[in-house]
C-alpha cells in the first residue's frame, strides 16, 4: 500500500500542540517556524505522566509572560543622546530608509545588551526583505535573550534553512535536556520537523540521531527513527522502529499510524487499524485514518459510517463534514451531500480564522441546487464564493453563473457575462469559448454553436478538452466524420484520455457499425478507468449490439448500481425488454422519465420499439 491514507503528520501534531506566538515576524528569506519551539503540551493518548494543571486565561497568561520578560530584560537608562538616536532612526525608517536605522538599532543593542533593540533591527531588515541582515539581528536577539521562546523560535527558524546548522545543536540539546519528561517527546518531534527543512539533509539526520540518543528507549525516539528511515527509503527499519514504539506504548496512535504507513498490504493495514480500534475505540486519529483507507478501497458505506461516528463527537469538524459531503456525492445521496456541505460552509463562516477555502463546496452546492430545479438557490451559492478563492475555481464559478442565467431564459445575458471574463491564459480562453458554445447548444442553436467551436478548434488546436467538446457537438449535428477526426486527434495529444476512446467506441456502437473496433476502443477506455459507470454503460451497449445480452445486462446493471443515470436506465431497460423482462424494463424507463422527462435516448428508444409508457 503506497500512501493509502494521509497519516497524521508530526507537523500537524506539533501545530496542534504548540502555543501560537502573540506576535510574528513576517520573515523574508528564512521563515521562522510558526510553532513556538519549546512551548508544547503533553500529547498522545498514552502520555500517562501528563499533569493536569489549571489553565490560565489569555489575559492572565499574557500578564505572566510580560512579567517574566520584564524581570529578565536589562534595565537600560534612556539617555538624551540615545533617545535622539532612536527617534531619528524611527523617522528615517518611516520615510523609506532602512539601512541607517537598522545599523543604529543593531549598534545600540550591542552597546546596551537590550534584546528589544535587536528585535527592532530584525523587523526593519524584514521590511526591507534583507535575509542576511535579518539573520544577523535575530542571532543577536537570541544571544541577548536565550530564554525567550520567541527569540529562540525565530533564531531556529532562520538558521535551520541557512548553510550552517551546527549552531543549532546546543540549542536543541539544552531544550531537550531541560524539558519535563512528559513534554520531551513532543519536543523531539519538533526538532525533527525543523531539521527536516535543513538544506544539508545528511548533516541534519546525523544531528537528529545525536540529539535523541539519550532518549533512545522512548516511544517518540523510535517514531523519529522510523520517520527518518522512511524518508531514506528503508522501510524495513521504519517498520522495526514503529513496532518498537508500539511495544513501548501500546495505545499510541502515532505509533500505530506509523506502522500502518509502512505496511504495504491493504488487508494487513485494515487488520492493524481494526485491532487497535477494538482495544482503543476513542482513538480519533486512527479512526479517521481507517476511514480514509476505506475510501481508497471504495468501501464508501463503511467509510461514511466511520466519518459519521467521528462527527458525532465533533459535530463542527470541518474536515469530516467535507469528507462526508464527498462520500454522499459518490453514493448518489444528493440530499445528504447538500446537508453536509451546507454545514461545512456554515462552520467555516463561524470560524473566520479557519484557512480552508469553501469555494469547491459552494460550487457543489450550486450544482446540487440546480439538479433539483432551484436555479435561484444555485446562484445564491455562487454569490458566496469569495473573491480571494483559487483563480481556477473562481473562473469556474463565473462560467457556472452564465450557465444558470441561460437556464433562467436569459441567453443574451449569459453570453454578456462570458464576454466580461476576458481571461489572459489560453486554456481559460478556450474554456470560455466552449462554455459559450454549450449555452448555444442547450438553447438548441446547434449550428451557431458548431461555428463557434469550429473557430475555437482552429484557434486552440492543441487543447484536447476543447477538441473533445467539438467532437461531441459535431456528432450531435450528424458530422460523424468531423467527430472521428477530432477524437483521434485527442487520442494522439492525450493518449490517457479515456473519454475520447469511450466516446468514439460508443458512437460506433450506437450507429451499429464497426462493432469489433467499437469494442476495442471501449475496452481500452475501461482498462484506463475500470470504475467509470459511463464506460461500463458503453461496454454494455456494445455487447447488446453484438447480441451478447447476458454480458450486456451484467455491465449495465453494474453501471446503474454505481450511477442511477437516466441514459443507463434506458439502455438496461432495452436489454431487459429484449430478454423478455418487460415489466422491469418499463419500470426502468419510468425512472428515467421521472428524472429527465425530455431525455433524447428514452424518446428515441420508445419510438424505435413503438412503445409508450
Amino acid at each position: 500500500m503506497k500512501n493509502a491514507f494521509a497519516i497524521v503528520t508530526l507537523s500537524g501534531l506539533l501545530t496542534a500542540c504548540a502555543v501560537a506566538p502573540q506576535q510574528h515576524l513576517a520573515t523574508s528569506g528564512g521563515e521562522a517556524d510558526s510553532d513556538r519551539f519549546g512551548q508544547v503540551q503533553a500529547q498522545d493518548n498514552g502520555d500517562a505522566d501528563a499533569e493536569a494543571k489549571p489553565e490560565l486565561d489569555e489575559e492572565e497568561q499574557a500578564a505572566k509572560t510580560k512579567a517574566e520578560e520584564e524581570a529578565r530584560l536589562p534595565k537600560v537608562e534612556l539617555t538624551p543622546t540615545m533617545l535622539q538616536q532612536l527617534l531619528k532612526a524611527e523617522f528615517a525608517f518611516r520615510n523609506g530608509d532602512w539601512q541607517g536605522p537598522y545599523l543604529t538599532m543593531l549598534s545600540l543593542a550591542q552597546q546596551t545588551q537590550d534584546p528589544r533593540l535587536a528585535r527592532r533591527a530584525a523587523e526593519m531588515a524584514v521590511a526591507a526583505k534583507q535575509a542576511d541582515d535579518t539573520l544577523a539581528a535575530v542571532r543577536l536577539w537570541y544571544r541577548l535573550d536565550p530564554q525567550s521562546d520567541e527569540a529562540t523560535q525565530y533564531f531556529v527558524g532562520m538558521v535551520v534553512t541557512s548553510d550552517n546548522i551546527a549552531e543549532l545543536e546546543p540549542v536543541f540539546e539544552q531544550r531537550l535536556r531541560e524539558a519535563p519528561p512528559n513534554r520531551r517527546g513532543v519536543l523531539m518531534f519538533q526538532v525533527q520537523q525543523l531539521l527536516g527543512r535543513a538544506k544539508d539533509k545528511e548533516a541534519a539526520v546525523a544531528m537528529l540521531e545525536r540529539l535523541i540518543a539519550p532518549y533512545q528507549g522512548t516511544m517518540e525516539a523510535h517514531i523519529v527513527r522510523a520517520q527518518v528511515a522512511l524518508v531514506r527509503g528503508d522501510k524495513e527499519k521504519a517498520r522495526t522502529e514503529a513496532q518498537a514504539a508500539l511495544a513501548v506504548r501500546p495505545n499510541s496512535e502515532i505509533a500505530v499510524l506509523m506502522l500502518a504507513q509502512v505496511t504495504e498490504d491493504d488487508e494487513a493495514v485494515m487488520r492493524l487499524l481494526d485491532g487497535f480500534l477494538q482495544k482503543y475505540p476513542e482513538a480519533r486519529e486512527v479512526r479517521a485514518a481507517q476511514a480514509r483507507v476505506l475510501v481508497n478501497r471504495k468501501d464508501y458505506p463503511r467509510a461514511r459510517q466511520e466519518f459519521e461516528r467521528l462527527l458525532k463527537d465533533q459535530p463542527d469538524n470541518a474536515a469530516h463534514l467535507y469528507a462526508l459531503g464527498i462520500l454522499a456525492t459518490q453514493m448518489n445521496d444528493a440530499p445528504g451531500a447538500e446537508r453536509y456541505f451546507t454545514r461545512f460552509v456554515e462552520v467555516l463562516g463561524r470560524n473566520p480564522d479557519d484557512e480552508r477555502d469553501p469555494s469547491r463546496a459552494l460550487l457543489i452546492l450550486s450544482q446540487l441546487a440546480e439538479e433539483r430545479g432551484d436555479l435561484a438557490g444555485a446562484l445564491q451559492w455562487l454569490d458566496k464564493v469569495p473573491e480571494g478563492a483559487d483563480p481556477q475555481v473562481l473562473f469556474n464559478s463565473q462560467l457556472r453563473r452564465a450557465q444558470l442565467v441561460a437556464k433562467q431564459g436569459d441567453l443574451a445575458g449569459a453570453r454578456r457575462l462570458l464576454t466580461t471574463l476576458k481571461p489572459s491564459e489560453p486554456a481559460r480562453q478556450a474554456q470560455a469559448m466552449a462554455a459559450e458554445a454549450q449555452l448555444l447548444r442547450d438553447a438548441n442553436q446547434l449550428q451557431e454553436a458548431y461555428v463557434l467551436m469550429e473557430a475555437a478548434a482552429k484557434r486552440f488546436p492543441k487543447n484536447p478538452d476543447l477538441l473533445y467538446d467539438f467532437a461531441l457537438l459535431a456528432e450531435k449535428l450528424g458530422r460523424v466524420d468531423v467527430m472521428e477526426v477530432q477524437l483521434r486527434e485527442v487520442m494522439a495529444q492525450a493518449p490517457d484520455n479515456h473519454h475520447a476512446y469511450n466516446a468514439l467506441g460508443y458512437s460506433l456502437a450506437e450507429r451499429n457499425v464497426r462493432l469489433q473496433e467499437a469494442y476495442g476502443l471501449i475496452a481500452k477506455a475501461l482498462e484506463m478507468a475500470p470504475d467509470d459507470p459511463f464506460i461500463m454503460d458503453s461496454m454494455g451497449w456494445v455487447h447488446y449490439r453484438m447480441g451478447n445480452l447476458g454480458e450486456a445486462e451484467k455491465f449495465l446493471r453494474r453501471a446503474y448500481g454505481l450511477r442511477r443515470d437516466p441514459e443507463i436506465a434506458v439502455h438496461l431497460g432495452e436489454v431487459l425488454w429484449q430478454k423478455g423482462d418487460k415489466t422491469a424494463a418499463q419500470q426502468l424507463w419510468r425512472e428515467a422519465r421521472a428524472k429527465d422527462p425530455d431525455n433524447d435516448t428514452l424518446r428515441t428508444t420508445l419510438a424505435r420499439l413503438r412503445l409508450s409508457l
